[in-house]
């Protein structure tokens, strides 16, 4: 290994924390991840800094919340001066690249990466911006509903397989790029698939791993009456009205994604076989950005600060983590400065602005500190925070009732302890730690502001000619195979690994 180790990150969208108590759940189909779970840190209670997509990645790269990244929503700008692991890797002398989806909106489609081998399977502009001047408005086009839970089932091909094929080959070609050692740069290569995120679609032979599966049976769910008003809104954002779910498609539903959780554990196979058959050494990330309810408390996709959509699987392997469960609740901004400090370089000054924590001895013993979650997208009409500390997780909106669970005894959440006698002191604790964090009022204040300009600019944008702010990957024919400005003989050699053999 360099004196600065490789670093390989595999990230997959919406993949719940929940099946990864100690590695991959023993009814999974993914023995890969098992393996890769038995020489890794296996953090088992991570969390999201934000259960949506675009601010969980930007928080998990800048190792900031969504408030500091203003990373609100899936149309937030993530601003380029904002730095993130790979800008800090980089300015070290790393080679950082990119394989798959980050969400990045706005004009810099790149944020500290040299090279990006995809685009993104999400728009970069405006448009899905959230509106909290309409509360209860659905926004149709683009809002997710429960379509998801009913169109589930099989096909060989999707516009997500599509896309998950297409980062796997291009990760893959990379690394044996990288083997050759034309560029002797120690590397950082990020490869982020958007599986196993909904439609709860699925190649035949990954479904049919699940057929027949205890795990497939539906989750008890909580009447609509009786779910807290924030789960209302989501079940009304999902138009839950215009269908009926029945518990097979529930069952299928639940089969597809966890179908999907296989296929995920194939590519990252693949992509693991090729670091080994290349003799090339890193240090490897697991993670997602957020989790997926999958029918618990009658919820789907994210959105919330439940266990379901809050937690997700983070596991290590690096030279100086221990291989091990690791209980200590953590976060997903806390990998920036663990990459970092895996990496030896210096965050001292950044660091002020800086959400996250150093793993590395938390792995060893030492305290996190509370753990804290922002949400301010859909489904929400007013910011929402969250803490998760010990056994405990506290959730404040202005709009609802605080909520509050003792999620070590509880762990389906059903008792809101906030306003149990017995749970007072904890109450006032987490109470005091919100207030001296979070000015909800004044962020309210900067989420709507940031709405507003952005209704305004994607609007003006689209009235006439449009020019696209989707990242379009360019590959030079001319340089690559064989062309005649170059030396046949030359060609040859540099482009095979090993050599001699």
């Amino acid at each position: 290994m360099t004196t600065r180790p490789n670093i390989l990150i595999l990230m997959v969208d919406q993949l719940n924390g929940t099946l990864f108590p100690d590695g991959p759940a023993p009814f999974l189909h993914a023995p890969n991840l098992a393996r890769l779970a038995a020489r890794s840190a296996r953090f088992a209670n991570t969390y999201t800094a934000s259960p949506l997509c675009a601010p969980a990645r930007a928080s998990f790269m800048s190792g900031q919340l969504p408030r500091r990244t203003r990373v609100y929503d899936n149309a937030a700008e993530f601003a380029s001066d904002i730095p993130t692991f790979a800008h800090h890797l980089r300015r070290a002398g790393y080679q950082t690249a990119l394989s798959g989806k980050m969400h990045f909106v706005g004009p810099d489609q790149m944020h500290g990466f040299e090279q990006r081998l995809t685009t993104d399977i999400y728009p970069a502009d405006f448009g899905w911006t959230p509106d909290y001047r309409k509360p209860g408005e659905r926004i149709d086009w683009w809002y997710h509903n429960l379509g998801s839970v009913t169109g589930a089932g099989v096909a060989e091909i999707t516009n997500q397989y599509e896309y998950d094929d297409d980062v796997a080959f291009q990760a893959v070609q990379k690394l044996y790029d990288l083997s050759r050692g034309a560029d002797a740069r120690p590397w950082c290569l990020s490869v982020s698939f958007t599986h196993p995120h909904d439609p709860f679609v699925a190649r035949r032979r990954y479904w049919d791993l699940y057929e027949g599966a205890a795990e497939l049976e539906p989750p008890a769910a909580i009447p609509y009456d009786q779910m807290d008003p924030h789960s209302q809104r989501l079940l009304d954002a999902c138009d839950w009205r215009a269908f009926d779910i029945t518990a097979d498609q529930i069952r299928r539903a639940r089969q597809g994604y966890f179908a999907n959780i296989s296929y995920i554990d194939d590519k990252i196979g693949e992509i693991l076989t090729t670091l080994e058959t290349t003799r090339q050494e890193a240090v490897v990330v697991f993670l997602s950005d957020h989790g997926e309810m999958l029918g618990e408390r009658g919820l789907w996709f994210k959105m919330n600060f439940f266990e379901g959509s809050a937690r997700v699987p983070l596991m290590i392997a690096a030279p100086g983590l221990a291989p091990g469960l690791v209980e200590t609740p953590v976060s997903t901004i806390d990998l920036t400065p663990t990459l970092a400090a895996l990496a030896g370089v210096d965050l001292g000054e950044v660091m002020p602005w800086t959400d996250g924590v150093n793993l590395v001895p938390v792995a060893a013993g030492a305290a996190r500190g509370p753990v804290p979650m922002e949400y301010a997208a859909e489904g929400s009409i007013t910011p929402m925070v969250a803490l998760r500390e010990g056994a405990w997780k506290y959730i404040r909106c202005p709009a609802d009732p605080e909520m509050l669970f003792d999620v070590a005894n509880d762990p389906e959440e059903r008792a809101n302890l906030a306003s149990d006698p017995r749970a007072a002191a904890v109450l006032a604790h987490f109470q005091a730690l919100a207030e001296a964090r979070w000015d909800i009022p004044r962020y309210d204040a900067e989420i709507r502001e940031s709405q507003a300009r952005r209704w305004v600019v994607y609007q003006a944008l689209r009235n006439g000619a449009y020019f696209p702010w989707d990242y379009q990957p360019l590959r030079a024919a001319s340089e690559r195979y064989m062309r005649n400005h170059m030396d046949l003989n030359v060609l040859e050699e540099s482009k095979r690994f090993p050599r001699g053999e």
